[in-house]
C-alpha cells in the first residue's frame, strides 16, 4: 500500500506541493511547537501530533493550581498558534507505536508515514516505584492535575468550615508539598498565600494561624540546581512567610491524610528517625520519568537510554543509524556540551533544541550544513511569593523584588500567545494590589457529573504526563 504523503489528504492546500518531504512532530510542548513554527511556510509538509489540542505553559501551572489564573491563561490551542501555516496540520491523538524501519508512526489506529520524525513527547512524574501514592498525592504536570490540587485544597477548607473537631480542622487546613525544586518552592509559596488570604477573608469559622504549608525535600538544601546563596535566600523567604521547610526528609509512606518521612539522626552515625506529618492535601513535585516512546525507540533501534529513560542523542539530536529521527526536549539526553553535563529539562533548552533541529532539517534538505548546536544558558529562576523570586542569570544572582521582575519578564517572553501575556500581567498586578485570586472554583466533584463520565471517577488514577523539576526522592 502506498504511503500517504499527508494524513487523510483529499485536496492539497493552496501553495503546498504533495511531493514535499513529510515531517511528523510528536508532542506540542515547548520543543515540538518551536520546531513546527520554524517549519511554517517552508517546503515541507508537517503533521504535529499531540494528546491535547493546546500548548501548555507548564512553568505557570502552579498558578492554576492555586487559583491565581484560569486555565486559558496558560494554555493556547495549537491550531491557533499554527493557523497561518498551510503546510502544517495539527492532529489530536496519541502515538501508540513507532516503526523506524518502515518510517511510520502508529497513530489513532493507523500508520502515519514520515520522511523525518521529531520526537518531542516529553516526560512525566515518577513516584520511584510507589505508584500507589499517585492518587493520594497528585503531581502537577497537566491542567487536570492543577485542577485537582485546587479542588482538594478548596474542598478541604469547605469541610473545615463545617467541622467541629479542632484537630481535624487543623489537618484540613494543612497542605504538604513533596519536592524542593522550582516547582515545589513555587507551589508551596503560592499555596501559603492562597490559604492566608482566603481563610482570613472568606471563611468565618477558620483561624488563619491554623493554616500550615509544609515543603519536604530529601536534600540538604532547596533548589539544588541553583547556587547555594540562592537556595539560602529561597529557604529564608519561604520560612519568613510561614512555610515549614523540612530538609533531609525522605518519604516512606503516604496515607489519605498523612505523610511519613525518615530524617537523619541528630548526630553523625545515628540511625534515621521517622516523622509523621498530618495534612489533608499532599502534592507531589518530585521525580521525573521519560515518555514510554523513548523506551520503545530504544527497543527498535538499539539507541541508548540514560538512568531516567531519556534517549541518548548524537550532536544533531539524531539516534545512531537513523539520521531521519531526532529526539528533543525532555525526552532527550543531550550531553554534547562543554562540560558534558546533560541539558536540563527546562523551557529554554527545549525551545532552542526544537528550533535548531527544524533549521538543521531544512538545511539538510537544501544540501547545506548547519553550525553545531550551542545552547545559550539563560539561567534558572523560581518565584517564592508576591514580588519575591530568586534568579541565576549566568552568574548574575539576584533575589527579592528584582528577581521577581526578571522572572516575570522571562516568563512573559516565553509565553507563545501575545494575548496571554497581557492577561497574565493584569492578573499578577491585580493579585498583588488586592490579595485576591480570581479562579477559586471547585469543579470535578464526583457527585455532580449527572452520570456523565469525565475521567475523575472514584479510584481512577490521575493521568501521567509532562516533565518534573528534578527533585528526586530515592
Amino acid at each position: 500500500m502506498a504511503r500517504e504523503r499527508f494524513f487523510l489528504e483529499l485536496d492539497p492546500a493552496a501553495g503546498v506541493d504533495p511531493a514535499w518531504p513529510r515531517v511528523v512532530i510528536v508532542g506540542g510542548g515547548f520543543a515540538g511547537l518551536q520546531a513546527a513554527r520554524r517549519l511554517m511556510n517552508q517546503p515541507v509538509r508537517v503533521s504535529l501530533i499531540d494528546k491535547r489540542n493546546f500548548n501548555l505553559f507548564q512553568p505557570l501551572l502552579y498558578q492554576v493550581a492555586t487559583g491565581l489564573v484560569p486555565e486559558a491563561d496558560v494554555a493556547t490551542p495549537l491550531r491557533r498558534l499554527l493557523a497561518k501555516a498551510a503546510n502544517v496540520q495539527v492532529l489530536l491523538g496519541e502515538v501508540e507505536d513507532l516503526d523506524p524501519a518502515g518510517r511510520a508512526v502508529v497513530f489513532n489506529g493507523r500508520r502515519l508515514a514520515y520522511d523525518h520524525l521529531i520526537l518531542a513527547a516529553g516526560s512525566g512524574s515518577s513516584y520511584f516505584g510507589h505508584e500507589r501514592w499517585r492518587p493520594l498525592a497528585p503531581p502537577m504536570k497537566i491542567l487536570e492535575h492543577a485542577d485537582e490540587i485546587r479542588r482538594r485544597v478548596l474542598t478541604a477548607l469547605e469541610e473545615a468550615e463545617q467541622c467541629a473537631d479542632p484537630e481535624r480542622r487543623r489537618r484540613l487546613q494543612s497542605v504538604l508539598v513533596v519536592g524542593g525544586g522550582p516547582s515545589g518552592c513555587e507551589l508551596a509559596g503560592s499555596l501559603h498565600e492562597l490559604l492566608a488570604h482566603t481563610v482570613e477573608r472568606d471563611f468565618r469559622q477558620l483561624r488563619p494561624e491554623h493554616n500550615r504549608v509544609i515543603l519536604v525535600d530529601p536534600g540538604e538544601r532547596l533548589l539544588r540546581a541553583m547556587h547555594p546563596t540562592l537556595s539560602e535566600a529561597a529557604e529564608r523567604s519561604l520560612r519568613g512567610r510561614g512555610v515549614e521547610v523540612v530538609l533531609g526528609g525522605r518519604v516512606v509512606a503516604i496515607e489519605a491524610d498523612a505523610v511519613t518521612l525518615t530524617q537523619p539522626g541528630p548526630q553523625a552515625g545515628a540511625p534515621p528517625s521517622e516523622r509523621r506529618i498530618e495534612a489533608a492535601t499532599v502534592c507531589w513535585t518530585a521525580g521525573v520519568r521519560a515518555s514510554h516512546l523513548g523506551r520503545r525507540l530504544a527497543d527498535l533501534t538499539g539507541c541508548g537510554l540514560d538512568r531516567g529513560g531519556r534517549v541518548i542523542v548524537q550532536p544533531d539530536f539524531s539516534v545512531p543509524d537513523h539520521p531521519e529521527i531526532r529526539v528533543v526536549g525532555d525526552l532527550c539526553a543531550y550531553s554534547h556540551t562543554p562540560d558534558t553535563r546533560p541539558l536540563p529539562g527546562m523551557a529554554g533548552p527545549a525551545v532552542q533544541m526544537g528550533g535548531w533541529v527544524a533549521l538543521d532539517l531544512l538545511a539538510t534538505l537544501q544540501g547545506r550544513r548547519m553550525a553545531p548546536f550551542r545552547w545559550t544558558d539563560l539561567g534558572s529562576m523560581a518565584v517564592i511569593g508576591p514580588l519575591s523570586a530568586v534568579a541565576d542569570l549566568r552568574g548574575l544572582r539576584v533575589s527579592g523584588v528584582l528577581g521577581w521582575l526578571l522572572w516575570g519578564l522571562a516568563h512573559l517572553a516565553f509565553m507563545p500567545a501575545a494575548e496571554n501575556r497581557l492577561t497574565l500581567l493584569t492578573r499578577w498586578l491585580w493579585a498583588i494590589a488586592t490579595n485576591q485570586r480570581g479562579s477559586l472554583l471547585i469543579t470535578g466533584r464526583i457527585n455532580q457529573h449527572m452520570d456523565v463520565p469525565v475521567g475523575l471517577e472514584q479510584g481512577e488514577p490521575l493521568e501521567q504526563a509532562a516533565p518534573s523539576d528534578g527533585s528526586a526522592h530515592r
